[in-house]
């Protein structure tokens, strides 16, 4: 049980150590349909040592950093369309000091409770814009020894990818390392729609509101319902069974691990969630394109790399179906995104006269803006692919590295065990009348 707030001790302003770029960058046609909002990650530290050389540390290796990343140092600034462009001013990242009475063993399994969401730093999404930090930092000391850092970087900026390579440089700067660290790649222009601009070349469903429940004029009631959230775990051997549930009838091509466990979820919420068997129902996929540009873009790429795509069926369908249904709606889904997909993404939103509808707010506590995949939605983000466990500072691999937060029903992260086992931990959000439900079905159905 967590025993007491946070208590704020200092707030420090972090700028580039050196000069840096100044000026306006114009952001990819990707940035302009990414959230308004930061994705909060925590990291946790069993027993790093002295504190105030800790926070030190974290200010010296952070003002080194945004040498090379100088744009979170920055900040966005509204233009015509809803669109947004980043003026690379030096203004600097935000660290903020706090201790608090609490032990790291009060936050159990670190699940992105509303206990954990007090060691995120706070945002105050009702502030203009340009006065919004692109990055913030809170250093929170626990009475155990313990220490969490809670990051917030801005979605608009970054996607999963570009800020987990941001980190791994920064930890390398703080070890001591710094002839090791890669120059980051910040030419957005490459994912800018073409000029003169021409029509889409496909059909883009991941523009298109999602589906309500059947008889439901809009999301409002969905939104209103009370929500918890729930870490689930899956063990190598329970992810084995279920991929060889999903290839039952499939002796070539395969499913993968991920597309067999998003399927089981997709299948196991619409179970608890009780739908009518026609009920429309969608799976929000989060896809990096880096390695299916033609050339493949650059790892250092720094910016959003990623497509949204959208597998659909009903419920009935989903339920009645073996899970090799459900894995089949992921994968076409998933297939989609080609380089030609994504020129064609591109294509559609440069050619919005306003673009602020395709946002999305993924951050608790945000005002209510954009698309959400509340009931009878998903949205599923993988990590389990990306390089999460590497934030070493200079004190040893964290102990614990997950999401600060979840911020809808129905928003789910796969994040790899922390042990590199072949296991995975998930972070789901769901409504609290269909989590038990979902648990339930979850582990019965493997």
């Amino acid at each position: 049980m967590v025993s007491g707030l946070v208590r704020i001790k200092a707030t420090y302003t972090v700028k580039a150590a050196k000069e840096t770029p100044n000026g306006l960058m114009r952001l990819s046609d990707v940035d302009q349909v990414r959230a308004v909002t930061h994705a909060p990650t925590v990291y946790f530290y069993d027993n790093p040592g002295d504190f105030a050389s800790n926070v030190n540390v974290i200010k010296e290796s952070l003002s080194k950093a945004l040498v090379a990343f100088y744009p979170l140092a920055g900040r966005l600034q509204w233009i015509a369309g809803g669109r947004l462009e980043l003026d690379c001013n030096p203004v600097g990242a935000k660290v903020i000091v706090a201790e608090s009475d609490s032990k790291i063993r009060d936050f159990g399994d670190f699940g992105p409770t509303p206990q954990l969401e007090i060691l995120i730093p706070h945002i105050d999404y009702t502030a203009p814009i340009h006065d919004i930090p692109l990055m913030l930092v809170q250093v929170t000391r626990f009475s155990c020894g313990g220490i969490c850092i809670g990051l917030a970087i801005s979605h608009v900026i970054v996607d999963g990818h570009s800020a987990l390579y941001f980190i791994t440089e920064w930890a390398k700067i703080a070890r001591g390392e710094q002839s090791e660290i890669l120059s980051p790649c910040l030419d957005r222009t490459i994912l800018l729609a073409k000029q003169p601009l021409r029509p889409p070349k496909f059909d883009h469903p991941e523009f298109d509101p999602p589906p309500r429940l059947i008889g439901s004029f809009d999301d409002s009631e969905e939104r209103k319902k009370e929500t918890t959230v729930a870490m689930l775990n899956l063990t190598k051997e329970q992810i084995k069974k279920l991929r060889n549930k999903a290839n039952e009838a499939r002796t070539s091509d395969l499913y993968s691990r991920y597309e067999a466990v998003v399927g089981h979820m997709w299948r196991c919420a619409s179970k608890a969630r009780g739908h009518a068997s026609e009920q429309v129902t969608t799976q929000s996929i989060i896809v990096d394109f880096r390695a299916r540009m033609e050339p493949p873009m650059p790892q250092t790429f720094f910016g959003n790399a990623i497509s949204r795509v959208i597998a659909k069926a009903t419920s009935g369908e989903l339920v009645s179906k073996p899970l090799c249904f459900a894995s089949g709606k992921i994968r076409e889904a998933i297939e989609q995104v080609t380089e030609e997909y994504v020129r064609s993404s591109l294509d559609f939103v440069g050619g919005q006269e306003n673009v602020f509808q395709y946002r999305t707010s993924h951050t608790v506590g945000c005002p209510a803006q954009g698309t959400y995949f509340w009931n009878p939605n998903m949205e599923i983000t993988s990590w389990a692919g990306l390089p999460l466990y590497d934030a070493d500072f200079g004190w040893g691999k964290e102990m614990y590295m997950g999401p600060g937060a979840i911020g809808y029903d129905g928003k789910a992260f796969i994040l790899p065990g922390h042990d590199q086992d072949g296991s995975f931990s998930i972070a789901l959000r769901l409504q609290v009348t269909h989590m038990d439900a979902f648990k339930k079905f979850f582990y019965e159905d493997i």
